[in-house]
């Protein structure tokens, strides 16, 4: 998608909406554009969130697809919130287009799934241990490396603002052991999980292998739920990602989050053995 007609987060959420209700009646645009009285170009922008979306014209597409008062309802205030999903515009040059869906979207979400098998969570690193990846990584040109981590950091800043995200994250025993820099990046890492795990909004499992199979088998997955949106899923792809939109298939992520979180040890289990890991350094 090209940067110029990527929309926000915000929009995209709407217009991901839109069309999966009309999906749902069963018509195609043409057929629900005239229903709603306006043109296919209109329609098609409502859905793809290329333009603002006004909520009058949100209610209107709605109503004639017979949803729901509450959902109308509900599409019609998200696309009055204020739209903060772009706070990282200092940095675009640094984002990947691909990305900045993503970043826009954790900004809007008010919970987190993630499970990581090979990496600790972007969420959860540290300045050091996120520079080190991010040098590692070849996604980014190394001039564009430094602002990459400061987005990074932004990010992660929303696990201790004053509307925290709430995030549950199940990482692999692999991950926690992968050597990212010095002794002293990895000592700082561990130490950052322990301490940041006691945060309310925080929590977080590690899969060992000692505790049998589970159903991550396609490995990294995100699950976002929102306050005023149906929740997504998404999976992180060689520079893309694949997003799960569909309520059905979403669903499919939960019962898989719920197999990590019955598999993964318990979270003080969890702490616990993290912080073994500062001994065996």
């Amino acid at each position: 998608m090209a940067a110029d007609r990527n929309p926000s987060a915000l929009r995209w959420l709407i217009g991901v909406e839109l069309g999966n209700y009309r999906r749902r009646v069963g018509l195609k645009q043409a057929d629900a554009a005239k229903a709603a009285g306006m043109s296919i170009g209109k329609l098609s922008h409502l859905e793809t969130g290329e333009r603002q979306q006004r909520p009058a014209d949100i209610a209107k597409v709605l109503e004639s697809y017979n949803a729901p008062q509450h959902d109308v309802n509900r599409l019609t205030s998200l696309a009055e919130v204020p739209d903060q999903s772009n706070w990282w515009g200092a940095w675009r040059d640094a984002v990947p287009d691909w990305m900045t869906t993503i970043i826009g979207l954790e900004r809007l979400a008010s919970r987190e799934f993630v499970f990581e098998p090979i990496v600790i969570p972007g969420l959860l690193q540290t300045e050091d241990y996120a520079r080190e990846l991010s040098r590692a990584g070849r996604r980014v040109r190394d001039d564009r490396a430094e602002q990459l981590v400061e987005v990074r950091m932004g990010r992660a800043r929303r696990l201790t603002s004053d509307n925290p995200l709430h995030l549950h994250a199940t990482v692999n025993e692999q991950a926690l052991k992968l050597r990212v820099g010095t002794t002293e990046i990895m000592k700082a890492q561990y130490e950052h999980l322990c301490a940041i795990a006691d945060r309310p909004n925080v929590t977080i499992q590690v899969v060992v292998p000692d505790r049998g199979p589970h159903a991550a088998v396609t490995g990294q997955f995100v699950v976002l739920d929102f306050e005023q949106a149906r929740p997504i899923a998404y999976a992180e792809v060689q520079d893309g990602a694949v997003y799960i939109q569909q309520p059905g298939e979403v669903d499919t992520y939960r019962d898989t989050a719920r197999s990590l979180e019955e598999t993964a040890l318990p979270p003080d289990d969890s702490v616990h053995f993290i912080a073994s890991l500062i001994d065996q350094l």
